[in-house]
């Protein structure tokens, strides 16, 4: 069980939620990277914001500086989700869902690939991802309102090798991402998502590789890689754009990475 979150339940109706909201998020993958930096965007403009991650010292560490509610837990995992949906629900509600939660594990080439590492990938970008949408999606539509912005990548929009089970799980988030947008236009619900390029982050090439001289050589001779900030702004300035204005699909790459396939290193 995650701590935290308890398993009180309190119905209310849309009138009463409408009333509640005020700009309210929820952000995954809040403990690190694009995710803790759109936290902080967000709460600079006055938004209430409820920081999601698996690790809670980090989250509250968070808290403590931005003023978001930490609430930790795996969005893979149901019964987390289904804690996750009731404490949100208690606070308030929501209008706005950010799912920046996911990650890249492994360069292997198919022909090596390993069934563990595609099976996370899977979990965290695709999985999470629905499971997340699938669970406040009812509110969302409550509040007349809502969006849902998914962070995938370029890595979602052309193949590379290496990058085989990446490539796979972020098209399917894309693919998902699509899918919503037509499903929920009915209901008024904005769908946005933002697809970054080459970022300079503190964990996600040394996830991947799993070694800190690798993960150094992704960003090596690259002048001003984006940084989470970056993407932080942007993910910022299409939620807090007037609801009516949807950014379908935000493609984001520094200017050293024309695509995914060329990238300007310069000598050190």
């Amino acid at each position: 069980m995650t701590e935290g979150i308890d398993n009180n339940t309190q119905e209310f109706t849309t009138q009463e939620f409408n009333a509640a909201v005020a700009k309210a998020a929820v952000v995954t993958g809040a403990s690190t990277g694009i995710g803790e930096a759109t936290v902080r965007s967000l709460r600079k403009e006055g938004w209430t914001v409820f920081a999601v991650a698996r690790r809670a010292d980090r989250l509250e560490a968070l808290a403590a500086e931005t003023g978001a509610v930490a609430l930790p837990a795996d969005v893979t995992d149901d019964a987390d989700v289904a804690r996750l949906l009731d404490a949100v629900t208690r606070a308030g509600g929501i209008d706005t869902l950010i799912n920046i939660a996911g990650g890249a594990r492994g360069a292997d080439k198919i022909a090596g690939a390993k069934t563990e590492d595609w099976e996370w990938m899977f979990q965290v970008n695709v999985l999470g991802s629905m499971k997340l949408i699938r669970a406040f999606l009812p509110m969302l539509r409550a509040c007349g309102e809502g969006t849902v912005l998914n962070l995938t990548s370029t890595a979602g929009l052309a193949a590379y090798e290496g990058g085989g089970g990446y490539n796979a799980a972020k098209f399917a988030q894309h693919a998902l991402t699509g899918a919503l947008r037509l499903e929920e236009a009915e209901h008024n619900l904005r769908v946005i998502e933002v697809a970054p390029g080459l970022v300079q982050t503190e964990e996600f090439a040394l996830n991947r590789l799993g070694d800190q001289d690798a993960a150094a050589k992704v960003y090596q001779g690259v002048e001003k890689p984006l940084t989470a900030e970056d993407v932080a702004d942007v993910v910022r300035y299409a939620v807090v754009a007037p609801h009516h204005v949807n950014l379908d699909q935000i493609v984001i790459r520094p200017v050293a990475q024309a695509a995914n396939y060329k990238l300007i290193r310069k000598s050190q």
